[in-house]
């Protein structure tokens, strides 16, 4: 009779901050691949980019003028999906058709006022000045007593929809709690409230003591492929301390934080030695919503690419349906991602050359 075994038979695992199941089919990465290659872009982009309207002095699509910004430089996104001055209101037909109407800011921050530079490529202290306008883009939107949650995220690559290669993030601020987020702070507190500890802190504990998917760590932060994965390459950046959102970092921790992204990023390009696609956000405590001290700061990364530069993991039939469903276990990515080196494959040859 056959034993059991994670590595070899179908089984699935379990998301402790939503509550949902994924499968898990390791038996897959067999099978061959005939399906859809996309296309890979390697064409190196410029400093600066007369028709790019994130570059400094350029104008946006909305006919504003940047600023000949030399740091990082948020403005209010000229076509946001939402708007501060929605009108309060719903629509109710026989408790079936429900609509209501929500507010809220989008803001889009670039990293840098160079073209070129994405997280990998920027030193960092350039990254560090990045969370330093993050957090204080932060501050500034939860100061509006409207604004329940505040959503920092980045789109990088075309094949995550991104409209600009210029390389920059977005904020989005809204005043209702996604359900997404919903379900975190559900499955967060109902742990806290039974032991009075943080979800995240126990978790963390376990993934440091097992060693098997953990892929950076230093002293504040930890960058693992978490156990209920679903994208093949996905990965959790986890404080270590227990801080319910960024403004609760020391110097210190932001300073790590910095470094521990970049070492990330710079892990994920080597991979298939391309510019890595990815969507990655901070999930944080909700804002204007009372306390939640069962929140714990942590930043997800949502990676398409499965076997190459050109293969992408598609969720569809079975994963849209009914379940998420992945074929590489957990701890082979992580496995994987460890392995890579800290140096940037474009700097590679060039550090190879010196040390001659």
């Amino acid at each position: 009779m056959n034993t059991f075994q994670l590595e070899e038979h179908p089984h699935q695992l379990l998301n402790i901050l939503t509550g949902e199941w994924v499968l898990v089919s390791p038996h897959r990465t067999k099978r061959p691949w005939q399906g859809k290659v996309e296309k890979v872009n390697k064409d190196p982009l410029p400093e600066y980019d007369t028709a790019c309207y994130l570059c400094p002095g350029n104008p946006r699509m909305g006919g504003t003028l940047n600023p000949d910004y030399s740091e990082p430089f948020a403005f209010t996104n000229d076509f946001g999906a939402l708007m501060p001055d929605t009108p309060a209101g719903e629509e109710i037909t026989d408790q079936l058709l429900q609509a209501r109407g929500v507010k809220g800011v989008c803001r889009v921050v670039c990293f840098s006022p160079r073209h070129d530079l994405t997280l990998p490529l920027l030193e960092v202290e350039d990254i560090r000045k990045v969370i330093g306008l993050w957090e204080a883009e932060y501050r500034q939107l939860s100061a509006d007593s409207s604004i329940k949650y505040i959503q920092i995220f980045e789109n990088k690559g075309d094949i995550m929809g991104c409209s600009n290669p210029h390389p920059h993030s977005q904020i989005w601020a809204t005043s209702d709690v996604p359900a997404e987020l919903m379900k975190e702070t559900s499955h967060q507190k109902k742990y806290y409230e039974a032991t009075g500890k943080s979800l995240l802190q126990s978790y963390v504990t376990q993934e440091l003591d097992k060693q098997e998917r953990v892929v950076e760590e230093n002293g504040h932060f930890v960058a693992l492929v978490p156990f209920w994965a679903v994208w093949p390459f996905e990965t959790m950046i986890i404080s270590k301390r227990h801080v319910p959102d960024m403004t609760g970092f020391s110097e210190e921790e932001k300073q790590s934080l910095a470094d521990i992204l970049k070492r990330l990023a710079i892990k994920y390009d080597n991979l298939f030695e391309t510019s890595f696609p990815y969507s990655a956000g901070m999930h944080q405590a909700p804002v204007n919503d009372g306390a939640h001290p069962e929140w714990h700061w942590h930043m997800h990364f949502y990676p398409p690419l499965l076997r190459s530069a050109s293969v992408k993991k598609f969720m569809v039939g079975y994963e849209m349906l009914a379940s998420p469903q992945r074929d590489i276990t957990p701890e082979w990515a992580a496995k994987k991602l460890q392995s890579l080196p800290d140096v940037h494959y474009s700097l590679q040859k060039v550090v190879s050359v010196e040390k001659r």
